[in-house]
């Protein structure tokens, strides 16, 4: 299932779309907030720009938004659902989910976005 050439593991991984052979992200760890949206400018292995074109990172904001509608209706459901919770708690549960999932959902949309446009090429070659 996660194996290379899918695009899952593209998006899983953030390696880089086309060749899947490097990391799209100067620090591979989504932890370290200052360094959270630095990213190469090209695939030092086939050449990718990953900036395809001005603002194109912009796109990946709603892909971000559906990512936490997501999050937030599968928390509201466990909290309020599965807990018997009451509105308020279902509500802060919400918030926190957000807020811890935050870095992960922020390069996971990016990884989707740019895999929605760039497909796996198994012959790209090192530029």
């Amino acid at each position: 299932m996660l194996k290379k050439g899918s695009k899952l593991y593209s998006i899983l991984t953030g390696t880089c779309p086309k060749c899947q052979n490097e990391s799209m992200y100067l620090d591979k760890n989504p932890l370290h907030f200052n360094k959270i949206l630095k990213m190469n400018e090209n695939c030092s292995h086939c050449g990718l720009h990953y900036q395809i074109e001005p603002s194109f990172f912009y796109g990946a904001m709603y892909v971000s938004y559906g990512l936490n509608v997501a999050i937030g209706i599968a928390a509201f459901i466990i909290s309020f659902v599965f807990f018997d919770s009451n509105l308020k708690v279902a509500f802060i549960v919400i918030i926190a989910s957000l807020i811890l999932s935050f870095p992960f959902v922020l390069r996971l949309s990016r990884n989707i976005y740019i895999n929605m446009f760039v497909s796996y090429d198994p012959n790209a070659k090192h530029k």
